[in-house]
């Protein structure tokens, strides 16, 4: 099996509102357009079971991971507001837990070969949380705990971490800033919500800030720099934090990418991962609020994916 989708129906529980964008509605959408693709006759399935507390530590200090539980309503009707843009009701943890958890299995699922390739079909996203706070719509920072536990659980030396979102993974930065054995890769729309990413990083944190309105040609050509880096890196595990909210069709953001593009860089990260790591590679939703682009996208990175 090539590709396997890893989700949780308790991740479909976790609702800020009916007039907050990242809603349950993201899910049922991608779960219709694999259905309606024929895609679900090409994919393996699997339930995501729950991170624990010692999983979040591997990216998250103790207090902030304290404070979420405690934050966590009891009440059906009950909200809580961690951050400006993110709510908490009395679903939410356990649909936290569960992404990251999710993030978890698709590294073991890959690891012990059994799939190529997995992706997180999950919410809440995860790219804006850091060490120490949610923010952006996310809780817990779902690739930056596969990462962490990649490296100590399997004991590898580089893994690559490569983000399209429209947004710079700025919390995934901050939790990896200080480890060499990451290479981080973002791309994203600036001067632009969370206005970060611009400012000089170590060797191997690749940021490439884009202006509103950039095409996909121009953006394939911003981000191709990047694959003669992965390559000399040589990593041994691939991880894409895959948000579609670059797309054309997103009101959330102003680049103008298309299914095709994704396709494109699918390929390109399919083709670096046969030549330094059989293949692995983990992908994890983040952002795409434009539910029938989301939902598209998905599946054409899904069906790159699952190509021999």
């Amino acid at each position: 099996m090539n590709v396997t989708v890893i989700g949780s129906p308790k991740c479909n529980l976790h609702d800020m509102g009916a007039d907050h964008p990242e809603q349950p509605s993201r899910l049922y959408q991608i779960n219709d357009q694999i259905i309606a693709s024929g895609l679900e006759y090409v994919v393996h399935f699997a339930d995501a079971t729950s991170a624990s507390k010692q999983d979040l530590l591997l990216a998250h200090d103790i207090d902030f991971i304290e404070k979420v539980f405690s934050s966590s309503p009891v009440e059906n009707d009950e909200r809580v507001w961690i951050d400006d843009d993110t709510i908490m009701m009395n679903k939410s943890l356990d649909a936290a837990l569960s992404a990251a958890g999710a993030a978890i299995m698709a590294v073991d699922t890959v690891m012990g070969k059994q799939s190529k390739s997995a992706f997180c079909a999950t919410r809440p996203p995860g790219h804006h949380a850091s060490k120490g706070a949610s923010a952006g719509f996310c809780i817990f920072n779902n690739i930056a705990i596969a990462a962490k536990y990649a490296l100590e659980h399997y004991h590898l030396a580089r893994v690559a971490i490569i983000d399209f979102d429209v947004h710079h993974g700025d919390g995934t930065q901050n939790i990896i800033e200080d480890d060499e054995r990451i290479m981080f890769c973002s791309s994203f729309q600036h001067p632009f919500y969370p206005f970060s990413g611009d400012e000089p990083t170590r060797k191997g944190i690749l940021n490439i800030p884009v202006p509103a309105g950039t095409k996909g040609s121009e953006w394939r050509e911003l981000v191709s720099p990047w694959f003669q880096q992965i390559d000399e890196f040589a990593p041994e595990l691939i991880l894409i934090s895959a948000g579609f909210d670059a797309h054309a069709e997103e009101d959330m953001g102003y680049l103008r990418l298309v299914e095709n593009d994704y396709v494109w860089i699918t390929q390109e990260l399919k083709a670096l991962a046969n030549k330094h790591c059989e293949g692995k590679v983990v992908s994890i939703l983040e952002g795409g609020y434009a539910l029938s682009a989301l939902a598209r996208s998905v599946v054409a990175h899904l069906k790159t994916l699952a190509m021999e």
